[in-house]
């Protein structure tokens, strides 16, 4: 047998690098195209440009990985296309900040193009670092196709779809209330605003009658908006107000009369049930100013400063400014009837945090309902698939309910809108290309619209336009349509829905099968993690302290399918442990192969029957039942589940199991002997390995690398491939799984097991053999018992089981199955010395109990305490019972045998 060179302790940093370094210049990761062959497509969420590695993305991409790998290893031509967004917004805030801080320069300072030359410079110089750190995860992502939502193919794909949306009456310019950002000085959609509960104050203002004589008292959350106020409207089934309405209010502080109109969008329970009509500065005043005809005031401005059409007095202050002095005006004049702390959600930019102003402003808008309802069918068809399925909801409320969607912003890094004015004849010029001149009077002064796409705009076309389109590439016929999103649901509406309009629209077919989206990856308190709170780990620093296989396999395994994750760095101590698990029984198995004759391991999957020998017979069925259970797992996206399936298969079963069992079969075997057992280990070691793969791919590989180096006579004969990344994942095998003998070995583990906790609980020495006793085991219990003789005796350090219709005396006992063990006591242990200590224990467990319990019991407590502390509480309560409970019955157990010695 060759050196073989496996570490005695595993060491993650020391080759997870030079691993991934293999498998990227072998080409392992890029996605064949072969004719016949079925293809298997994810594409990746594309980070920002401006990200960095955050757990949430650990948990998304590793979600990707885990099923790239296994259909990769399925010999599927497998695409998982990487690439990041331009991130308009956020790009270019961070850009300009360095350019304010460093030079003291604004982007107006600059210009446009300037601008635009440094935001692709710090692109080049800082945008892939969010690439990088996957690499450190182990994402298999074909790099060779990497793609950027500015690529020259992606911008000619979303000036095509602009175009084409345009010339079919799905895109206008139009005058709308918009959600408009003062700071960055541009507008943005519904979605990109994240409305957040900010403790504020209800004002109750009082509107003179013009006619005198009374007043109408309205509430507001926005006193400063007054200013431009049209009207005051209530319910027409407000019975408070119905011969108010046609009549006028003078509007306080500017001098001007507006009406009382009556419009059913008022809420007569809010407030006094009059409410402020301000068109130019709330959705839905505008809507009722357009129904009514009022005049539309502007006080605010894009720089969030008062207005020239705002009396004089408040010009160019400040929102916030302009409120306190409104307010102190009209309390002057004793027209503040009172003022309320009160709660209410105001909108901020998500990115940025600043207060939005709902402005009135011209912007291109794509209409939305048409895209929308082909969309809706293709859920509620099946189509395409939630998981979990409870986000349809979600999806067909927004559907139902969508506005249009305001797709220009006032930006300038991002695609320009293709939309040019001739100068001379105002001829307005949509195209893809950049037109010469006009077409109408040939004249080259053309100028081009100034604003940029909303950065969703290049986003919902990622499925199709990174394959080629709207070129007719063998990229776009071979891999689209794609077969799995894995996303958050945060981005529902911003992406996932738009994707499946557009992709409908352009593509004639839904973009993928299937969504997948994750829960929050939170902290163990279950708070949101923040860097505010220092709460959010560093992950290259986990992979730095754990390593990314270990990473990888506890968040999957922390994952539930439909709620959040609570993580903490010191979890990943599980991953590390499997890793080490994994690692040592390899080494061992390694270490047996030079005391054995050689011989040659077939892999698992093509053996023609189960073997003769029982252990084997069952490590084989155990292991088909853990590919079936798998695979199950996998196809439903029970990510979890099929993490937890492996690691009970490799962790309880393989190493506690079986490996104990083939260390006691090796120990007076023959050299042909030790090679037909090393045979059967090795073959459920690869088979094991390659089910692991796509959860730990670093180890996996390493060592499978490791028994690839073996002689060609031991190595199996059907594997070409050159690494573990193209080896056959584990087929199901029906006719290899044995349920009875499943059942039996359970039993065999559950009587092991039961010996082991006696010895452990009582402090029966290792040297000790004890002589247990099998009560009521049937004939058939019995027999296999006796088969498994040798291995219950040695597993457990017992002399020979024996059978026996009644209960020896003096006796600790466990209940297994339908029957009884007894272990007899006498001479195992010192029966007063232990009857002391079982005494003092109980004691103490007695006081920790009534302790716990009393603080439980206080309603003061309960009220005051965080509910992470009350359950913690509750949780040690419940730990310290369960011990007391088997300390009172090892006591009764030592006291029943003091009184029968």
């Amino acid at each position: 047998m060759p050196d073989l060179k496996l570490a005695k302790t595993y060491d993650p940093s020391a080759i997870e690098d030079r691993i991934y370094r293999n498998w990227e210049e072998r080409g392992y990761f890029v996605a064949p195209i072969v004719s016949g062959h079925k293809p298997f497509v994810i594409m990746i969420p594309p980070p920002n440009v401006t990200g960095m590695l955050t757990m949430g993305h650990v948990l998304n991409n590793t979600l990707q990985d885990i099923l790239i790998r296994w259909h990769r290893m399925q010999g599927e031509d497998t695409l998982w296309l990487p690439g990041t967004d331009h991130a308009g917004i956020a790009t270019q805030i961070r850009v300009e900040a360095t350019l304010l801080a460093e030079e003291g320069k604004t982007r107006h300072d600059l210009g446009r193009d300037a601008l635009l030359e440094r935001i692709w410079k710090w692109k080049e110089e800082y945008g892939g670092i969010i690439l990088q750190q996957l690499r450190k995860l182990g994402a298999s992502c074909d790099w060779s196709r990497e793609r950027f939502t500015l690529d020259e193919g992606l911008a000619r794909a979303v000036r095509e779809i602009f175009v084409r949306l345009y010339r079919k009456g799905l895109i206008y310019r139009g005058k709308r209330i918009v959600n408009w950002d003062p700071d960055s000085q541009t507008a943005l959609s519904d979605e990109q605003v994240e409305y957040r509960e900010v403790d504020s104050h209800l004002w109750y203002l009082r509107y003179p009658l013009s006619t005198g004589g009374g007043c109408v008292t309205v509430a507001t959350t926005r006193p400063e908006t007054m200013l431009g106020d049209a009207a005051v409207a209530v319910s027409p089934r407000d019975e408070r107000y119905r011969g108010l309405v046609g009549q006028k209010v003078r509007l306080p502080l500017c001098q001007r009369d507006i009406p009382i109109i009556a419009d059913e969008l008022v809420d007569p329970e809010f407030g006094t049930g009059a409410v402020k009509v301000t068109p130019a500065h709330d959705p839905n005043d505008f809507e009722m100013g357009e129904r009514h005809h009022l005049a539309v005031v502007s006080v605010i401005g894009k720089d969030g400063l008062m207005t020239e059409e705002a009396p004089s007095k408040y010009h160019r202050m400040k929102r916030e400014e302009c409120r306190k002095v409104v307010v102190a005006d009209l309390e002057a004049q004793g027209l503040i009837e009172k003022i309320i702390p009160y709660r209410h959600a105001v909108g901020h930019n998500e990115r940025t945090g600043t207060v939005i102003e709902p402005l009135l402003s011209e912007q291109w808008f794509v209409k939305m309902k048409p895209l929308a309802e082909p969309a809706i069918d293709a859920v509620r068809s099946g189509k395409v698939h939630f998981h979990p399925a409870h986000w349809e909801k979600t999806y067909f409320h927004w559907l139902e309910n969508v506005r249009d969607w305001c797709i220009s912003r006032q930006i300038w890094w991002g695609h320009r809108i293709p939309i040019w004015t001739c100068r001379d004849c105002g001829e307005v010029i949509v195209a893809t290309d950049a037109p010469e001149r006009c077409p109408t009077c040939s004249s080259q002064r053309l100028e081009q619209d100034p604003d940029v796409l909303d950065t969703w705009f290049s986003s919902w076309l990622w499925p199709f336009s990174t394959l080629g389109w709207p070129d007719d590439t063998k990229d776009l016929r071979h891999f689209y349509p794609t077969d799995v999103l894995i996303t958050g649901p945060d981005i529902i509406f911003l992406w996932v829905a738009r994707m499946i309009m557009s992709s409908l629209e352009v593509m004639g077919e839904v973009p993928f099968r299937d969504v997948y989206y994750t829960g929050m990856v939170r902290d163990i308190r279950g708070r949101k993690m923040s860097k505010s709170l220092g709460n959010s780990p560093d992950p290259l620093k986990v992979v730095a302290d754990y390593g990314a296989d270990a990473m990888r396999f506890t968040i999957v395994s922390l994952t539930p399918r439909a709620g959040d994750i609570l993580y903490d760095d010191s979890l990943c101590e599980m991953g590390r442990n499997f890793a080490n698990k994994i690692w040592n029984a390899t080494r061992f198995m390694l270490m047996n192969l030079e005391q054995a004759k050689d011989f040659q391991f077939a892999s698992i999957e093509t053996w023609k029957q189960p073997p003769d020998e029982l252990v084997e017979h069952w490590i084989t069925s155990m292991f088909f039942s853990t590919v079936e259970a798998t695979r199950r797992a996998l196809d439903e996206f029970r990510f979890s589940d099929a993490a937890k399936t492996v690691y009970a298969f490799f962790w309880g079963q393989q190493c506690d199991w079986y490996i104990e069992l083939c260390k006691t079969r090796l120990g007076s075997a023959t050299p042909e002997e030790r090679g037909h057992i090393l045979a059967t280990a090795l073959a459920v070691l690869d088979g094991s390995l390659r089910l692991l793969h796509p959860f730990m791919p670093f180890i996996t590989e390493e060592i499978w690398q490791t028994l690839r180096s073996l002689s060609s006579k031991v190595w199996p004969t059907e594997y070409q491939s050159e690494t573990i990344m193209l080896a056959p994942y584990p087929r199901p095998r029906p006719d290899m799984i044995d349920r009875t003998v499943e059942e039996e070995f359970a039993i065999f583990e559950a009587v092991v097991s039961a010996l082991r906790n006696i010895r452990g609980e009582l402090g029966i020495k290792p040297d000790i053999k004890i002589r247990p006793v099998i009560v009521g085991a049937n004939a058939e219990r019995r027999a296999f018992i006796e088969n498994l003789m040798d291995y219950v005796c040695d597993l457990s350090r017992s002399e020979r089981l024996a059978f026996a219709e009644v209960k020896p005396k003096g006796s600790a006992s466990a209940v297994v199955e339908d029957f009884e063990i007894f272990v007899p006591l006498g001479g195992l242990i010192d029966v007063k010395a232990e009857k002391g200590r079982l005494a003092k224990e109980r004691e103490r467990l007695s006081r920790l109990t009534a302790a716990v319990r009393r603080k439980l019991d206080d309603e003061k407590f309960l009220a005051r305490a965080p509910s992470e502390v009350v359950e913690h509480e509750r949780e040690k309560a419940q730990e310290i019972e369960a011990a007391l409970r088997k300390v009172e019955r090892h006591y009764e157990e030592i006291c029943s045998l003091a009184e029968e010695g």
